[in-house]
């Protein structure tokens, strides 16, 4: 396949995903349905019983089911002939025959999804399920919730705060909740907080409550049964006649239920449930290729001691869990010792506390239960990263919602994984929830180190995500938008990303049709990501075309590449530019635009609509108000271009928005500086295509920005040139007239104003340092004092050329120029319009010919680089530029009949409407008063009421003058007496002209004609044969004032409403309106030649001469545009920040002060005190308890006391008499349990204690923790006998003998024999510790490391051995022979840095392992160092040099020898 091909099917699939968002291939809900089927039938079984077999106890069969509802099969099998039920050989799998939608009665008709899976169902299958055929987006979180299902109660405060955080947890995150999905327990309470607060939250999308039932245990089952699935399933909750069973609960989204073939069997779904997180905790978060996996949090409330069973297991697995205290059973009991260490949780206290909380319950529990539960608890509660008890009496911990992301984040937090990554993993997994307060709280603290660039992919993920807070507290904590951006691969990264908008999908055309273009596309092609292709010259493109063709390329170009791909309005503004020939134009347009990373981020986030990260990076932008009101322009003109009426609103809301933002920081800066602030406004930016705050804000029609006082009193400047405008009018016209009155001060000039201002600031110095004798403003002094110097008076011809260069003063002599072509123009129609031209009509004519030529210079005129086609769209849409082009058409057209003889009076009657039109065009003059130049705005407005006013009267007008016309007149054939009759006569009589011929009285024969062959009178009307009118008189009355009735007094009066309406809407704005049309008028008066038509046509000349002839540059005019030297334009730049800090200050100021924020304020508070006082009402009741279990446990600790005294006393022989002892109802085996172990708890071996045995499926005896050693007596302990080479599970009495001779040093272990060791007693081991200086600095000291492959980690190299002087010879395998036995005679002069018992988890009560760790440490230049990185070279990773650090990934007992080896070279850990 060629590149071509290649580059279009990405570009095709940018083009595909862009337009994903707004058109979707649909399809019809039938054939989903079938898709749906025929995947379940393929993928989804059932399981059910194929042999019945009759139990004994009941009429069913052994699987729980009735022998109706088995198969026929099943019933007399011949395959199973004379065999005993057995659930692994009589229950086959099926295609499954319930699934589909499940809808529940009652309120609110509650719908979900449902399954029925067997139990052998592949996870991956049940993922896929959720995710592709159910369409639930892949969570961020996974919220498993456990606990008690029967006679489960939990208090009013605690209830509302745990449906409040799981909701908010689950909403913020985008979690999914898995529960057992019954209506009892807490699946109940889970599937209220679904229902309470799912639907107030303004969070989107669907809280996911997946369910996972026993298909057993559920009660009315079969309304979910239909071989073809149920679309939906009608379900009812029978709560009452449930009995043994369980109804599903209605507030779950989707159910899983779980069938292993039999009924009424309860925990069928526990282990498939189990399988189903566990898979889910392996996909990665996002579905990214790399990063972390997506995190699953237990929360417990209530449970017995199957719950307590699936916390054990759970946090093996390294899933942190959440315990809320004061729901109940084992959750409180765990809640009570959780804070206390292991040596205090005996057995004794956990039988106190199952007594306190299991109440009856406790009387069934076994001792030997309780031995194992307590030994559960201590490792439980060992593993405290993954442990978080939920108080509701401790402020701290705020809602559930954050005690459970904060569980997430501590097991994330483990000792083995310290340092930056750690907090990485954590910072992700935030940004994945997007709870910036966790990471406000848990992770951006003073441990947490962070650097700039650790940070980038943070920020680059929250950008994406569309996180805001996120980005502004990555912003506060250190990261920098320049390092950032820095790289422009990661900007069009981020235009790869965007969300699908209407940016993108504009933007994958023009990248469609670039890659489309035989020429070669312009740029350096970005990399292909995803099945795209941008680069960042397509979005400087598609914002300049935004933006507008006046602007310059906001990105640079390829150097090597011209730009082909450009619309037409694009190539003409380059059209434009090159006729104009500006050699300074051409060094900017090579020039490199300079680069904004806040602009870069800020136009990012318009272009896609996004308001809260466009706030966040407008506040980075350095030129704030240019990118206010380039922002204005961009959302308007997508909203324009777009289809979506909804987002075009957005689109139009957000330009106001930042429309608002340039007004407030312009009116700051006029505030402090008028100055500065009007060189503001016409500076160029160079961040924005060098164009102008003014030029945006004219081109975005952003009228408020215009109408400020500081832009006005600008364009007021730019109107008056150099004249000051405090100048009255009547001064500046006498000097018109008279222009010597120049020369005496009659007149202001501005540069005057300046040199007196500066003057009179002098002499007040002067003044100042006179009376006070201070000199500290004397360099100031001098250095106004130089700089009025050089400001030099005008001479008396520059005063000349500014007068009459003056916008105002062109104005004025062009409207004394147009009276008086005006005056010519009616003196030549009335008086002097011959045959053969005058000489006042040939001076007419060449009048008329420098109007043209200014309309045509106006039209060619391009100062701001538009191009032909845009300018020629300004043009026509300007209406005076329209009445222009129609009088001077007119004139052409009545000039040229009027030099024919033929045509000669009907061209004078078209210059008379010539004249009409031109004196239409006079109204120009009134658009630069303040007084009438709003009148005319509301006199259009009018014009266009009137309009569809005239359509309404003609309706009237017509229907009237027709009826009446036909009534009176018969067959009259006349066009013209037609429409005179029809329409002419019905319009004058609106007006008072009543006609004669509709009344009998007023009629008279002799002004009309009979047969109507007098051309100059009407036909007469039917008459009767005394020649009087034949029509009925009075239904033409009776129509006449039906007509008046309506035409003048309904729609006439309607018509003034109208008027007045109009007027009213429009007075408010009409100023705002003026003010903005204003610039337009200045803008061409200040660029018209100074003559006056028709002395103006010598200008014209001359400007053809210049430009065409000699090809001269065009005068560049600085009014408009101003080009600042790059020191001044820093200083204004950073004075204009500071404006916007203020700004942003002050807004900020008024939204705490408004009303809506304190009414927030003070709810807030309520609530708050609402909440603490119902906390408070229930402490005091709790805390009254604690206070009494406290006095007992103190009153039992006293008697034993007094107990100890009393033995005392009786060893020494006083006796006391009749003498009663203290009893203690305790439930401890023997006073031996109160041995103080505390010392001995660091000694304590943990790993030999776990409960299943490595590489078996021997389960140890429970050792509880004061349990462990040998001198505490344990009756009850009967540990199983295990042995790897033996298949029994006990020992001949010799063997027994020889057990009793080996007794582990570290206590009971909970297993006898010799287990996977190889023989009993010790079995000895040697980790070898080969270490190196990385560099002849001995700065890093590194160690040499093995990938173990059975544990999937690195480990020390070692093994067992006979004796601790030679090394393993497992390593020979490792190592190879030679390096073994050339490290293995270095031994002797190894250091031992440990030597002794260690805590390995195949140790037994009888066999052992004791370790030395041997440390050689190597020198850099030995053979045996070339050797070995020779092997490690070869390996491939598999052997490894590793830096000794905190940070390493070994394990526990290798990193305690590892922190040993790094203390013996004086290296920190």
């Amino acid at each position: 396949m060629g590149e071509a091909e290649v580059e279009s099917q990405l570009v095709h699939s940018l083009a595909i995903s862009a337009a994903r968002p707004s058109k979707h291939f649909c399809l019809s809900p039938s054939f989903q349905r079938c898709t749906f089927a025929s995947w379940i039938k393929e993928n989804i079984h059932k399981r059910e019983c194929c042999f019945f077999e009759r139990d004994v106890r009941s009429d069913v069969c052994k699987c729980g089911y009735s022998k109706t509802e088995h198969v026929d099969e099943a019933i007399k099998p011949e395959d199973f002939t004379g065999e005993s039920w057995d659930r692994h050989r009589h229950i086959r799998e099926v295609p499954t025959d319930a699934y589909g939608d499940i809808s529940f009665g009652g309120l609110g008709q509650k719908t979900g999804k449902y399954v029925r899976v067997s139990t052998d169902t592949s996870p991956e299958i049940l993922y896929q399920l959720l995710n592709e055929q159910w369409k639930l987006s892949p969570p961020n979180l996974l919220i498993s919730v456990t606990g008690g299902a029967k006679n489960f109660y939990l208090k009013a405060h605690l209830k509302n705060m745990f449906h409040r955080g799981l909701i908010k947890v689950a909403q913020t995150t985008g979690a999914w909740i898995i529960t057992g999905g019954t209506h009892t327990g807490v699946m109940k309470h889970v599937g209220k907080a679904v229902r309470d607060y799912a639907l107030s939250s303004t969070t989107q999308g669907q809280i996911v409550a997946i369910g996972v039932a026993t298909w057993g245990i559920i009660h009315n089952r079969d309304a979910l049964v239909h071989p073809e699935g149920c679309f939906p399933a009608h379900y009812v909750m029978d709560i009452k006649g449930q009995g043994r069973l369980s109804c599903l609960d209605n507030n779950h989204t989707h159910f899983l239920l779980v069938d292993d073939g039999t009924q009424g069997r309860y925990g069928v779904e526990i282990e498939l449930r189990s399988c189903l997180e566990k898979y889910i905790s392996r996909k990665r978060l996002g579905n990214k290729e790399s990063g972390v996996t997506i995190p699953v949090v237990c929360v417990v409330l209530d449970g017995g001691p199957g719950t307590l069973n699936t916390i054990y297991n759970a946090m093996l697995n390294g899933t942190p869990c959440v315990i809320l205290e004061g729901s109940g059973r084992i959750a409180d009991v765990i809640a009570q010792v959780a804070a206390l260490p292991v040596s205090r949780v005996t057995i004794v206290l956990i039988h106190q506390l199952m007594k306190k909380f299991f109440g009856q319950e406790y009387e069934n529990f076994p001792d030997l239960k309780i031995i194992e539960w307590t030994k559960k608890i201590q490792d439980i509660i060992r593993m405290s990263h993954l442990l978080t008890i939920f108080r509701v009496s401790e402020d701290h911990h705020g809602d559930v919602d954050v005690a459970i992301l904060q569980a997430l984040l501590k097991a994330s937090r483990t000792s083995e994984s310290l340092g930056i990554e750690s907090w990485k993993r954590q910072l992700e997994l935030a940004i994945a929830w997007n709870r910036v307060d966790l990471a406000e709280t848990e992770i951006f603290t003073e441990e947490s180190q962070w650097k700039s660039s650790d940070l980038h992919w943070a920020m680059f993920s929250a950008l994406v995500g569309n996180k805001p807070q996120f980005v502004s507290l990555l912003l506060e904590n250190g990261v920098s938008l320049r390092d950032f951006l820095q790289d422009e691969e990661t900007l069009c990264e981020l235009y790869k990303q965007l969300p699908g908008c209407f940016f993108l999908r504009k933007l994958a055309k023009r990248v469609h049709s670039s890659r489309r273009s035989r020429r070669p596309a312009i740029g350096i092609r970005a990399r292909v990501h995803s099945g795209e292709v941008i680069s960042m010259t397509h979005v400087s493109d598609e914002v300049r075309h935004l933006l507008g063709s006046f602007t310059q390329p906001l990105y640079p170009p390829s150097t090597t590449i011209n730009d082909f791909n450009m619309s037409m309005e694009d190539s003409s503004a380059s059209l434009s530019k090159s006729q104009a020939g500006s050699q300074a134009a051409l060094r900017e347009d090579n020039a490199e635009p300079p680069r904004d990373i806040g602009r870069d981020l800020f136009l990012w986030a318009v272009v896609q609509n996004n308001k809260e990260l466009a706030e966040i990076a407008w506040e980075q932008c350095r030129d704030c108000m240019s990118a206010a009101l380039a922002a204005s322009k961009i959302l308007k003109k997508m909203a324009e271009e777009g289809v979506d009426g909804d987002e075009a609103e957005e689109m139009r809301e957000l330009a106001n928005h930042y429309e608002k933002h340039a007004i407030g920081v312009f009116s700051e800066c006029h505030n402090s500086d008028e100055e500065r602030a009007r060189k503001l406004l016409v500076r160029a930016s160079p961040y924005w295509g060098r164009t102008t705050c003014l030029r945006l804000a004219l081109e975005a029609d952003d009228k408020s920005f215009v109408a400020q006082s500081g832009v006005q009193a600008l364009l007021t400047q730019i109107w008056c040139g150099e004249l000051s405008v405090d100048n009255p009018v009547w001064r500046v016209l006498v000097c018109m007239v008279f222009f010597p009155l120049i020369y005496t001060g009659f007149v202001v000039f501005r540069l005057d104003e300046v040199i007196q201002r500066e003057t009179e600031k002098n002499e007040e110095i002067k003044t100042v340092e006179k009376v006070t004798g201070s000199t500290l403003r004397t360099n100031s002094r001098s250095l106004d004092a130089a700089s009025l110097t050089r400001l030099k008076r005008l001479g008396c011809w520059s005063r000349l050329v500014c007068l009459y260069s003056s916008p105002q003063v062109k104005f004025y002599w062009n409207i004394v120029s147009y009276f008086a072509f005006l005056f010519l123009f009616a003196v030549v129609l009335m008086i002097d319009f011959q045959v053969t031209p005058s000489a006042w009509e040939v001076l007419l004519y060449i009048w008329l010919l420098s109007l043209v030529c200014e309309e045509v210079r106006q039209l060619f005129h391009d100062p701001d680089g538009f191009g032909f086609r845009k300018k020629a769209k300004m043009y026509i849409n300007d209406l005076w530029n329209i009445l222009d082009v129609l009088s001077i058409l007119l004139f052409i057209v009545g000039l040229a009949f009027r030099l024919t003889t033929e045509l000669f009076y009907a061209g004078k009657v078209l210059l008379c409407i010539d004249f009409v039109v031109f004196c239409l065009r006079l109204m120009a003059i009134f658009t630069i008063s303040r007084t009438l130049g709003p009148k005319i705005i509301i006199v259009r407005r009018m014009m266009m009421d009137m309009f569809f006013f005239m359509f309404l009267l003609s309706i009237w007008v017509v229907a009237y003058g027709v009826a009446k016309q036909g009534i009176l007149i018969h067959n009259d054939n006349r066009l013209d007496w037609i429409v005179r009759g029809a329409v002419y006569e019905p319009y004058r009589i609106i007006f008072g002209d009543f006609p004669t011929n509709i009344d009998y009285a007023a009629f008279d024969i002799d002004t009309c004609t009979m047969n109507g062959t007098d051309p100059l009178k009407p036909k007469c009307p039917v008459l009767n044969e005394n020649q009087t009118p034949a029509f009925p008189e009075w239904l033409t009355i009776i129509m006449l004032c039906v007509y008046l009735l309506f035409a003048n007094i309904l729609l006439l009066n309607l018509l003034i409403a109208i008027f007045n309406f109009t007027f009213q809407e429009v007075q408010d704005n009409t100023d705002r309106i003026w003010k903005f049309q204003r610039y337009e008028l200045i803008k061409e008066y200040h660029s018209r030649p100074a003559a006056p038509p028709p002395f103006i046509i010598l200008s014209h000349l001359y400007l053809f001469i210049r430009n065409v002839l000699l090809c001269r540059p065009p005068i560049i005019c600085k009014e408009f545009k101003k080009e600042l030297l790059e020191n001044e334009e820093e200083e204004l730049l950073s004075w204009e920040a500071l404006m916007k800090d203020r700004y942003l200050l002050s807004t900020k100021h008024e939204q705490c002060q408004s009303m809506e924020r304190r009414i927030l304020d003070t709810a807030q508070k309520v609530s708050t005190i609402a909440d603490r006082l119902e906390r408070e009402e229930e402490m005091s009741s709790d805390a009254l308890v604690k206070r009494l279990a406290r006095l007992e446990e103190q009153v039992v600790q006293s008697a034993r006391a007094l107990q100890w005294i009393m033995d005392s006393l009786k060893s020494q022989g006083f006796a006391a008499k009749e003498a009663q002892p203290l009893t203690l109802t305790t439930t401890d085996e023997s006073p031996d349990t109160f041995v103080s172990t505390s010392e001995k708890e660091d000694g304590f071996h943990v790993n030999a204690r776990q409960f299943h045995y490595p590489s078996s499926k021997v389960k140890r005896f429970p050792v509880p923790e004061e349990k462990v050693p040998w001198e505490v007596s344990f009756t009850s302990y009967m540990p199983p006998y295990y042995a790897s080479e033996d298949s029994e599970d006990h020992v001949d009495g010799s063997e027994s003998e020889a057990l009793d001779n080996y007794r582990n040093p570290g206590g009971r272990t909970g297993i006898r024999g010799r287990g996977a060791l190889s023989h009993l007693g010790p079995n000895l081991n040697v980790d070898l510790v080969l270490t190196r200086w990385q560099d002849s600095e001995r700065s890093v000291l590194e160690y040499l490391a093995i990938w173990g492959e059975s544990q999937r980690t690195l480990t020390l190299p070692g093994g067992p051995v006979q004796s601790a002087l030679h090394l393993p010879v497992t390593l020979k395998r490792t190592l190879g022979k030679n390096l073994y036995e050339k490290i293995n005679e270095k031994v002797s002069e190894g250091t031992k840095v440990f030597e002794g018992y260690v805590d390995d988890s195949r140790n037994t009560d009888n066999a052992w392992v004791e370790t030395t760790v041997l440390n050689i440490h190597l020198d850099r230049t030995s053979q045996v160092m070339v050797d070995i990185n020779n092997m490690v070279v070869s390996s491939h990773g598999y052997v490894q040099w590793q830096e000794v650090s905190g940070k390493t990934s070994l394990g526990s007992n290798q990193r305690d020898s590892l922190r040993q080896v790094a203390e013996l070279h004086n290296r920190k850990f």
